[in-house]
């Protein structure tokens, strides 16, 4: 092989991993790389405005396509600004390799300029990290990290560079793939263990499949269907995996928990086999674990054993992927008359609908009227907080890898550059981001890289003058005291908008909302629009911190 530099390297190991596009940012320790690139035909840089934003909007590029997401950034500042990215794509499970520049090998630990210790740092918020001392070794790491980052439970990989590794120069050819022999997560189910799991089912009288996201990571969703409908078994999703099952199928209880549907929890509550493919049992789902499914026995299926048994003791554990295991479980599902089962299932949906009232300009209008406008088929991306769970609740989510959201960490500033990483990664789709006031000014510069590169993304703000989940927490539990949840100075965000060369568009009634959209969506420019929604408008149902999920208040006609 002849000689090549290290950032020479890195991009050839990258374009054998399929890398078409990187998200980052430069800087001194990165140059290397980024003079390697100059040249490059095959791979994309995309120049964002800030390490987080690069670092979501790899993330949402992952989770949109099923690929493994690509950041750069520079050492000491630039690194640590992925931390939180790389925590939010660790808490819900997205393959991302996120490549950080560091000093030369001979200044580390001598608190060199920009220094920081990134392995170190990321450690606990990444599913590997490797800092790279030998630029023999580079191609064999990159090849690992992408191994790792997309095969068991997907997660962030952070390769820490240093400047003089990337410029040197070795012989040493590129590795054919991974050469990982201690690294062999799970994928195939015990068959002993499906077969009870198909026992159980057979036998139950009013089972329940609760769904999280590793059902759309493992590309299970058809299974799932299958699963369901030739068992006749209700199906409730976490908001990790929304879009998983159809939500216009009448087996579909859309999402649990604590911002769930009444029917849902009551489900949860009711049921006496609950069916957990690819989910945590996280705590907005279960809320007080003593009085959780409490006639339920669990059943749980998960790619990792970590998961078992962690949160919820697990009477069936089924270790690994759930595609392979559903399609173990098809021909074993008994077809049962369900009747009874199925019928309380339709009473609780008949009395406990999702509502709320019409007067003023509404945000669940607007998400309503966002996924009519679409017909149902863009790509959602959300901020967190109201307007997250606004757009859980109200866009009838039928198709996976088209609801994208920070879920575990529940990042503020998440949706747009994540929206700019679905777009890259979908080009033809129609890709929104549904954001509040406050969240959507936390990576609000990246407008920038969107108007630039022509990235189409459109920014529905449920604008409500506040940051509305905490001050609904004040209104319902801290007599209205809005401590530090008013956003008195919020800009214009329409005059902002032409600012960045994007279009921006007011919407104060609710006649204007569709009009609006219509408008949007036609165009393949960035919008903004601006939607005045009613300022303490609250999300309902809702279950109050420590209480059982069938306690909810609000929401409920």
């Amino acid at each position: 092989m002849p000689e090549r530099s290290g950032a020479h390297i890195l991009l050839e190991a990258l374009k054998a991993e399929g890398v078409d596009t990187i998200f980052g940012i430069p800087g001194g320790a990165v140059i290397p790389i980024l003079d390697a690139l100059y040249d490059e035909e095959d791979l994309r840089f995309i120049l964002m405005r800030h390490e987080q934003g690069a670092g979501h909007a790899a993330d949402g590029y992952a989770r949109a396509t099923g690929r493994v997401g690509v950041c750069l950034a520079t050492s000491g500042p630039g690194a640590t600004n992925l931390v939180t990215a790389l925590a939010t794509a660790n808490f819900d499970s997205v393959p991302m390799v996120a490549i950080t520049g560091q000093v030369k090998t001979h200044l580390i630990g001598n608190d060199a300029f920009q220094e920081a210790d990134i392995t170190g740092i990321a450690r606990p918020c990444t599913k590997h990290t490797y800092l790279v001392r030998d630029v023999t070794r580079l191609g064999a790491y990159m090849r690992a990290a992408f191994h790792i980052a997309r095969t068991g439970r997907p997660g962030p990989v952070l390769v820490d560079i240093p400047v003089d590794v990337a410029v040197a120069k070795t012989g040493a050819p590129l590795p054919d793939g991974a050469d990982l022999p201690g690294y062999k997560p799970v994928t195939k189910g015990n068959r002993r263990q499906i077969k009870r799991a198909a026992q159980a089912i057979n036998a139950a009288e009013r089972p329940l499949l609760y769904v999280g996201g590793g059902v759309v990571i493992s590309g299970a969703c058809d299974l799932l269907r299958d699963v369901a409908v030739k068992g006749d078994i209700p199906v409730t999703t976490t908001l990790m995996a929304l879009g998983a099952f159809p939500e216009d199928h009448p087996l579909s209880l859309k999402m649990l928990g604590m911002h769930g549907t009444a029917f849902a929890n009551y489900a949860v509550q009711e049921t006496d086999l609950l069916i957990a493919v690819g989910a945590r049992f996280d705590d907005r789902i279960t809320g007080d674990l003593n009085k959780f499914a409490p006639k339920a026995s669990i059943l749980h299926i998960d790619i990792d054993p970590a998961s078992i048994s962690k949160n919820i003791r697990v009477d069936i554990p089924v270790v690994g992927d759930a595609a392979d295991i559903l399609a173990g479980l098809l021909p074993l599902i008994e077809q049962r008359d369900r009747k009874a089962w199925l019928e309380q299932v339709e009473a609780w949906k008949a009395e406990h609908p999702l509502a709320y009232s019409n007067d003023g300009l509404k945000p669940q209008y607007v998400v309503e009227q966002i996924c009519q406008a679409s017909d149902g088929k863009a790509i959602v991306c959300t901020e967190v907080g109201q307007n997250q769970m606004w757009a859980a609740q109200w866009y009838t989510h039928t198709r996976p890898r088209h609801f994208i959201t920070s879920g575990g960490l529940g990042t503020m500033g998440y949706g747009f550059p994540a929206a700019i990483g679905a777009q890259v990664g979908r080009p033809d789709a129609i890709v929104v981001d549904v954001a509040g006031d406050g969240s959507i000014q936390m990576n609000i510069q990246e407008l920038a890289p969107a108007v630039h590169d022509k990235i189409p993304v459109k920014i529905c703000i449920l604008n409500n003058g506040y940051l509305g989940m905490v001050r609904q927490w004040q209104e319902l539990f801290y007599d209205r005291r809005y401590a530090g949840t008013q956003l008195s100075g919020n800009p214009d965000f329409v005059a902002l908008a032409k600012a960045y060369g994007a279009k921006g568009m007011r919407v104060t009634r609710p006649e204007e909302v569709r009009p609006a959209l219509d408008k949007a969506f036609a165009d393949r420019d960035v919008w903004i629009l601006d939607f005045a929604v009613e300022p303490e408008e609250n999300v309902f149902p809702m279950v109050p911190a420590g209480e059982a999920i069938d306690r909810m208040i609000g929401g409920m006609a």
